[in-house]
């Protein structure tokens, strides 16, 4: 078999550690499938990719597409949002047929059994590039909810017809796909992660506070992080606002913060910028008490530096990578228990749960586990038995792969009949 995957980011964000540990488990499930990699993959994605026996090629995009999204939309009044669109659409779309017209060349020469497209933009790119002649079947990977993305979620739905099913992050995720595309066949395959590289242990706390520029902790210090890109729904600012209410409090033990990640993605208004984040938590970076540490390509040693993870995200979760990665790291973890984010965790056994967007909730949340070392202990043991039962990447690829024979078969495509070997 041969699948060729289409990312549109070069970045390690968490769709595309995601996307690896698919193909590595894919790998490992069948040694003699073929894997093709395209899109404008220059970078981390690339090189981690080839070191999996990817085979690489290239295809950026103009920054008329990749700042193309919904997200700069949200907010806007609907005159205004439509006004944008419209400015943006005529340059959007003549570079996008000029994208698809390079991608169906592609697609032509490597001839693959699946293309798998694992983004917004590639799930439209890669329905329209799909050539007539002898036509692969292209999945969808739905990491992101639809029904509030008013721009996909339409072209989408046009575009469906051209599909032969979709691949669902989560079970919230599907039901919501399954609303504006009722027709599409979906199956729900949870992420996964690499239970050896994400492994519980210790941490260090002082690479950790070097990395943030602060000095060195005192004794019994407890540490508290949020580990996200700077997506504004991420939830950086109720974390923050959690954090000033916590140390209005005198907590019990010495606490320290951590906000960790960067602006990964070029979506226009779709993130914080660091300035942002200083100036909310301006009172914490006062008391010393809050440090910034970039993005991270290999995140673990982050997590096991810290004794309390928290999942902050203001809107419902698609899934929460950040969550499994810190519960098989063996740490506390306080989530956002909202969409795909609450099918990982069962509450105060492996995890605890909190409203999205509730900083008083959350610092209660914090406050509690800060003030109990016990619990931390009992919550991270369990969580690490958890996130390796529940999310190892062995059964990734078997079950990606029985999605794509099931989306081929004549019954269940709304395109032509494939069979895949």
């Amino acid at each position: 078999m041969r699948i060729l995957f289409l990312n549109p980011a070069s970045v390690l964000g968490g769709a595309e550690r995601s996307l690896l540990d698919l193909m590595a488990s894919l790998r490992r499930a069948e040694p003699s499938i073929e894997l093709h990699l395209a899109g404008p993959v220059e970078g981390p994605l690339a090189g981690e990719a080839e070191r999996l026996g990817v085979r690489v090629t290239s295809l950026p995009m103009t920054r008329v597409l990749t700042g193309l999204g919904d997200s700069g939309l949200r907010g806007r009044g609907r005159w205004r949002a439509a006004l944008a669109l419209l400015r943006s659409a005529m340059p959007a779309a003549w570079a996008g047929w000029g994208y698809v017209r390079r991608l169906r060349r592609l697609i032509e020469s490597l001839r693959p059994d699946v293309v798998h497209s694992n983004g917004m933009k590639f799930h439209l790119l890669a329905a329209l590039a799909t050539p007539r002649d002898r036509p692969p079947a292209v999945v969808w990977h739905l990491r992101d909810f639809l029904g509030n993305r008013r721009l996909m979620s339409r072209l989408l739905g046009r575009a469906a017809r051209r599909v032969a099913g979709a691949v669902a992050i989560s079970h919230a995720v599907a039901e919501d796909a399954q609303r504006v595309l009722p027709h599409l066949p979906i199956a729900v395959v949870h992420n996964a992660i690499d239970g050896e590289a994400f492994t519980a242990g210790p941490g260090d706390g002082a690479r950790l506070d070097d990395l943030a520029a602060l000095p060195p902790a005192p004794d019994g210090v407890v540490r508290v992080g949020l580990v996200a890109a700077f997506a504004r729904w991420k939830g950086q600012d109720v974390f923050l606002d959690a954090a000033s209410r916590l140390m209005s409090t005198s907590p019990e033990r010495p606490v320290r913060f951590y906000v960790v990640g960067g602006p990964l993605y070029e979506t226009r208004g779709s993130q914080w910028s660091l300035d942002e984040l200083r100036t909310r938590g301006a009172g914490l970076l006062a008391g010393g008490v809050l440090g910034f540490v970039g993005f991270r390509q290999d995140p673990a040693p982050v997590y096991r530096a810290l004794d309390v993870v928290v999942h902050a995200s203001t809107q419902p979760e698609p899934f929460g990578r950040t969550i499994i990665e810190a519960m098989s790291c063996g740490r506390a973890v306080i989530v956002a228990r909202a969409g795909g984010a609450a099918e990982l965790f069962t509450p105060d056994d492996d995890a605890v749960g909190v409203p999205p967007g509730d900083a008083d909730a959350l610092a209660r949340a914090v406050a509690d586990l800060v003030n109990d070392p016990a619990k931390r202990e009992r919550l991270g043991d369990r969580a690490r038995r958890s996130a390796v039962e529940r999310f190892g990447r062995e059964r990734l690829g078997p079950q990606v792969l029985d999605a794509y024979r099931r989306f081929a078969t004549p019954h269940t495509t709304h395109t032509s009949e494939r069979k895949l070997s």
